[in-house]
């Protein structure tokens, strides 16, 4: 079978990086996949192809800037797209982000219910039934579920409309473009965000959950030195990672801790900008981002404990990656991320409560290792395990 993979970037970021990593577990099988992206360059060995261009990107973001309307520009490079397709022919279309500046929604979408094609569409956060956010978690807001007007998150959330709140209409036209599709099978990786997608106008599909799963043989207990490098030898660590470290990240909760636990404690933060780490709490231990699987691996194994203080998440990878190295969790209840931290893993805290998570660190010191039973439900999140459940899927969808 032949399975075109779309979305915003290929090979990097984790979405990025599942696409490639379904064209090669395609491969395996003896089937034949291809990557259609919009920006950024893909990695070697892949078939890919780039429709995008960094002058249209940025038509695309002064269009969401002054229209507030993301997701409705782009119109040259999706008829790209749409002629690419057509040239491929492929069995199954798998959307993944298909917001990011490089796509036209409604364009794309009327092709779709043409052609007939089985789709599948994974969805990795809510911007799909929402007026204009990618998540809403953090402030409550249900609008979506009747319909979105006096967005209060369109100047402060991707993607950002800075001069105009044009939410009502955005909710109305992806309403339109997105139901009504004949053979569309909706992916999320988790029940929480499952359970959402039912209650929104995207009811009408099925849906199925299957969980991101990691490279168990880069995610593994290490060691290496680095307690030692970093003269930590006789610290209990907690390590905190993220792609950006912002409000909804729990950046703050990590302050309030380095503020409350003495010096036997030491906090790493992994992700930091060169302005965070120009401003950072004189007790905490920062780095910035890094790329190399490997390196992180190490820090997972050195922390005592992977603190998750996230006020909103579909469902975060990070978590998986630690206990995959033997390092169980403490997460706030928010979203997805409790879903793959039980009692013997970590534990789960009210979200936003300080006291409760400063409790759990300190309970958690306490308490007899949990490394084997973090290494075992970490087997339960193998990423060929998941990517196999896609192709299962893919099947099932031809037959």
């Amino acid at each position: 079978m032949k399975v075109m993979q779309i979305n915003t970037v290929c090979g990097t970021g984790s979405v990025g990086r599942i696409t490639v990593d379904l064209i090669q577990a395609l491969k395996k099988e003896g089937n034949e996949g291809l990557a259609a992206f919009g920006r950024r360059e893909a990695p070697a060995g892949i078939s890919t192809y780039k429709f995008g261009t960094s002058l249209d990107m940025g038509f695309h973001v002064l269009h969401t800037f002054f229209q507030g309307e993301h997701g409705f520009a782009s119109k040259k490079q999706t008829g790209r797209l749409i002629r690419k397709i057509e040239e491929y022919n492929p069995d199954i279309i798998h959307l993944h982000n298909i917001h990011g500046f490089y796509l036209n929604v409604e364009q794309l979408f009327a092709y779709l219910k043409r052609a007939g094609r089985p789709v599948v569409w994974t969805l990795h956060d809510c911007w799909s039934f929402t007026g204009h956010c990618a998540h809403f978690d953090y402030i409550g807001c249900m609008k979506w579920r009747t319909g979105c007007e006096s967005c209060p998150q369109y100047k402060s959330v991707y993607p950002y409309a800075l001069f105009r709140d044009n939410s009502g209409e955005n909710y109305r036209r992806k309403k339109a473009a997105f139901t009504g599709v004949p053979r569309l099978t909706i992916v999320t990786p988790s029940r929480w965000l499952a359970q959402f997608v039912r209650e929104s106008y995207l009811k009408e599909y099925p849906v199925e959950v299957i969980p991101n799963g990691i490279a168990l043989d880069k995610f593994r207990p290490v060691d290496k030195g680095l307690r030692k490098r970093l003269g930590m030898e006789k610290k209990f660590i907690l390590l905190g990672v993220a792609g950006m470290w912002e409000e909804r990240k729990g950046y703050a909760y990590f302050e309030a801790l380095a503020d409350r636990l003495d010096d036997s404690y030491q906090i790493i933060l992994i992700g930091l900008s060169k302005q965070k780490l120009r401003r950072l709490h004189p007790k905490i231990h920062g780095v910035m981002r890094t790329n190399s699987m490997e390196e992180l691996a190490e820090y997972y194994s050195m922390a005592d404990v992977y603190v998750n203080p996230t006020l909103e998440d579909t469902f975060p990878t990070t978590n998986l990656e630690a206990l995959a190295c033997g390092t169980p969790v403490i997460t706030f209840a928010t979203g997805g991320s409790v879903e793959s931290v039980d009692e013997g893993t970590g534990k789960i805290v009210p979200k936003g409560d300080t006291e409760a998570l400063l409790s759990a660190v300190l309970a958690l010191r306490e308490e007899p290792s949990k490394r084997e039973a973090c290494l075992s439900r970490a087997t339960g999140y193998n990423k060929d395990d998941r990517f196999r459940e896609y192709l299962r899927l893919y099947r099932e969808l031809l037959e």
